[in-house]
Parts: structure tokens; sequence; C-alpha cells
């Protein structure tokens, strides 16, 4: 059980990043007074719980009900999370764990941006969503192995909100150099957990005997 909280720790970290997403907020908010911008971290945080829960609840429920099996979402989500894995590690923006340059010229001119982008996709990005589907569905039919992914999540999106409400001092500790370093770090760890859910997805299938 503690390994899989530290799994689902690390990838619920990772795919949200809540230092890069407070980064971000402290870029696109400042000409917003403290109240504003304490105001828009509560909302966009809870609003991304809301999107993030039912898929971490129901996610695995709604494939299954596709014909899914389990060995192809974990090697699908391996291979998406992948994807967020290299471009992390190259600095690219290409919307699965931030927004896209037309997104963020949009979101540049938005009084409230709790909703977009930072409710979705900064915090409830594609990646967080396919890790939520991913973790559960690891934890299988063990209630307290779903509980513990479920924590781990609740646990990210309260530090995620803790780094909002820090944001302006975060950007200004790490500027912009420091944060893409951050992010490259991560994206290396990412990419090695995806890497592993292939793995996993393919020994489970039965194609390697």
């Amino acid at each position: 059980m503690v390994e899989l909280a530290i799994v689902a720790f690390t990838a619920f970290f990772i795919t949200i990043g809540p230092v890069d997403v407070a980064f971000m907020f402290a870029v696109l908010t400042a000409g917003a007074s403290a109240r504003q911008r304490t105001r828009m971290a509560l909302r966009g945080t809870l609003l991304a719980t809301a999107i993030l829960l039912p898929f971490a609840l129901f996610g695995e429920s709604a494939l299954s009900w596709l014909g899914i099996s389990l060995p192809a979402l974990q090697t699908a989500g391996g291979i998406l999370l992948l994807l967020i894995g290299i471009d992390m590690v190259f600095a690219r923006s290409s919307g699965g764990v931030s927004t896209t340059e037309e997104e963020t010229r949009e979101a540049r001119g938005r009084p409230d941006i709790s909703v977009f982008p930072l409710a979705t996709p900064l915090i409830a990005g594609p990646g967080a969503m396919g890790a939520a589907i991913l973790m559960t569905s690891r934890a299988g039919s063990d209630w307290l192995g779903q509980a513990t992914v479920l924590a781990m999540l609740l646990v990210v999106l309260a530090l995620t909100l803790a780094c909002l409400l820090a944001a302006m001092r975060i950007q200004r500790f790490l500027g912009a150099t420091g944060a893409h370093v951050l992010t490259r770090v991560l994206g290396v760890l990412l990419c090695a957990l995806a890497v592993q859910f292939v793995f996993d997805g393919i020994a489970d299938s039965g194609l390697v005997g």
C-alpha cells in the first residue's frame, strides 16, 4: 500500500505540477489584486477537483463499458504520460500539462481565469485525467487501495492550492530558468513511470509469454 501511495503521489504531482501551475498563475494574474488571486485560486482548485474525482471514481467503469481492458488502459495511459513527459523534458507547451501558446494568449485577456485555463487544462489537464483513471485501475477492486489513490490526489490538489496562494513568491524565487529546470527533472521521472506502466500493460495482456 505504501508503494501504491508513493506511485500515485508521484504520478499526480508530476501531471498536475503544482509549482508549474503556480508559476503560470502568477504570470496570468500579474495585474490582479491579492484578494482576486486568492478567489481565483480557491475556485480553480475546487473546479479541478470536481473534474478529476469523477475520472478517478468512474473512469475505469466507463472504459470497461466501452470494452477497453485494464492492460490496454495501462499501455495507452503509459504512452500518453510518456509523450507528456517528453514534452516536459524539452520544455514544450503541448497542452498536456500546460496551456498552448494560443490558450495563453486568450487567457491574458480574461479578468477571471479560475475556470479556463486554471481549473482546466492547467490543473485538470489530459495528463492528470489519464493518471486518475490509471492509478485507480492499478488499485483494482481493493477499496483501501482506491482510497489511498484518492487521498494522494486530494493531497496533491491541496499542495496545488497552497502553491497558488504563494504563486508570486514562487515566481520570484524560481524565475523562468528555475521553473524550466524543475519541469525537466520531473519530466524525466514521468517518462520512467510511464514506461513502467507500458511494461505492466504488455505483461498483463498475455501477449508476451
